[in-house]
């Protein structure tokens, strides 16, 4: 019997219980990898539940990769935190070279430099809806609200001269408490600095982290690979489907582990104890971009990295995805040495996110406004998501999980590239993966379905399989 307790006067579901003091369980030592764990059937025996409870505990524990259920045999851990002073027990010997550096920019080969371009290019005449991994879906039902939040911004009183440069108190006590509930973290409302959006975030660690490259996902954000560039650093390409144990002179390492971005892969719970311990090693920080996070439809959303290591993660979170982009609005939790650094910095240059925005959301959040958008928003995309893969599947393979508001198919570049010239003939823009890479040579389609309506998902779709199919 696993040394569990259920509180049943508590409002946290009792799956969510359960799964957390398993977890708790293998952070600790307790379980070790390879232990096997007692069905679901008889847990739930044990502990005086329903077996839906252990069922959906152990499900979303092996979506995370803490758990792996093995047919005709039973559930067994698969991670397991490694002592600081040892190596990592996961690691991964790829054949290729683990980091390959960025060229310098003057270096870059003629294909870099066709990418680069094409990335700035103007939306080509005729298009007119994008199918793009950043624009999430509004629910017009929710439009009231938004109108009522502008409304409160419009009547109350700003502030008479420079904000707080960690943001406003009362949203950053909200943040704390929505944090604490959706993501795990507990957090005084003194540690969340508000920022300008995730980019925002990065900007204001960059200058504090000491001198040296930064680890960024190859695939990866386009904007984090060129921010770590304009502030001067090297970058490295961080392979996005490998375990990490070696972080080399990089002095951060910037991922995407809820929802990697734009492959769409969870990061498993034995890679990121294997990143936490290479970080340690090299004293280097993890920044966490807590992308797409909310946005699962078969288990919870996996609970934030920070969680695991909050002396050694940055973790960032956004607004852009949950209500819209052009609000311009994030937050960054840094450990106390560097919040510091970031805040002296900040109060000095007067930086800050804009008021308006920062009182709209406050509204939002108290509202319950956002807590139903992200509801809202979850049905789509668990609705349109399998229509997209039903679609690709016999042309294309899937690079990760359904989650969020795209999915990534793999695909020659040759037919990614036919697919995407016919999309955007019948008026839809859709991403070519390659433009997220660097050196990791993966191609395909990144195709999101936030930002349009079913029906024009549905021409998109027949555009790109017609041609496909061709």
């Amino acid at each position: 019997m696993l040394p569990v307790t259920l509180d049943r006067t508590s409002s946290e579901p009792l799956p969510a219980q359960l799964a957390g003091q398993v977890r708790a369980l293998v952070l600790s030592g307790t379980l070790g990898t390879g232990d096997r764990l007692p069905s679901s059937r008889a847990l739930a025996a044990d502990l005086g539940v329903s077996r839906a409870v252990t069922e959906q505990a152990y499900d979303q524990l092996t979506a995370e990769g803490w758990l792996e259920a093995r047919r005709g045999s039973g559930t067994y851990v698969t991670a397991t935190r490694t002592p600081t002073t040892a190596a990592p027990q996961v690691t991964s010997r790829p054949t290729s070279p683990r980091f390959a550096r960025s060229l310098p920019r003057s270096a870059r080969t003629d294909e870099q430099a066709r990418r680069s371009t094409s990335l700035r290019s103007s939306r080509p005449t005729g298009v007119t809806s994008r199918l793009d991994t950043g624009t999430p879906f509004f629910d017009p039902r929710l439009e009231p609200g938004w109108r009522r939040a502008w409304r409160e911004v419009s009547v109350a009183t700003p502030p008479p001269g420079y904000d707080d440069p960690r943001g406003l108190l009362e949203l950053r006590e909200a943040l704390a408490a929505r944090l604490g509930r959706t993501r795990g973290l507990e957090l005084h409302p003194d540690e969340i600095i508000v920022t300008a959006g995730t980019t925002d975030g990065l900007r204001a660690l960059l200058p504090e982290l000491r001198p040296g490259p930064v680890a960024v996902e190859d695939p990866g954000y386009r904007a984090a690979a060129e921010t770590v560039l304009t502030y001067g650093r090297e970058v490295i390409d961080l392979p996005a489907v490998e375990t990490v144990g070696d972080l080399g002179d990089a002095v951060a390492a910037y991922v995407t582990p809820a929802h990697q971005h734009p492959l769409g892969r969870v990061m498993p719970a034995a890679d990121r104890l294997a990143l936490l311990e290479a970080a340690r090693r090299a004293d280097a920080v993890v920044i966490e971009d807590d992308y797409d996070s909310e946005f699962r439809y078969d288990v919870a959303p996996v609970p934030a990295m920070a969680k695991l290591d909050r002396g050694r993660v940055v973790y960032l979170g956004t607004a852009a995805k949950s209500v819209i982009p052009t609000l311009r609005l994030g937050w960054l939790v840094a450990p106390p040495d560097l919040h510091e650094l970031i805040l002296r910095r900040r109060t000095i240059t007067h930086a800050g996110a804009a008021w308006p925005s920062q009182r709209a959301l406050l509204t939002l959040l108290r509202d319950g406004w956002l807590d139903r958008a992200v509801r809202s928003a979850r049905r789509v995309y668990a609705e349109r998501a399998p229509r997209v893969a039903e679609a690709m599947s016999p042309y294309a393979t899937l690079a990760g999980p359904l989650a969020g508001m795209y999915s990534t198919w793999l695909l020659p570049e040759t037919d990614a590239r036919r697919a995407r010239d016919a999309a955007r003939a019948a008026g839809f823009e859709i991403n070519l993966l390659s433009t997220y890479a660097r050196s990791s040579g993966l191609t395909g389609l990144v195709i999101g379905f936030g930002g349009v309506t079913d029906a024009e998902l549905d021409q998109a779709l027949a555009a790109l399989t017609g041609a496909l199919a061709r």
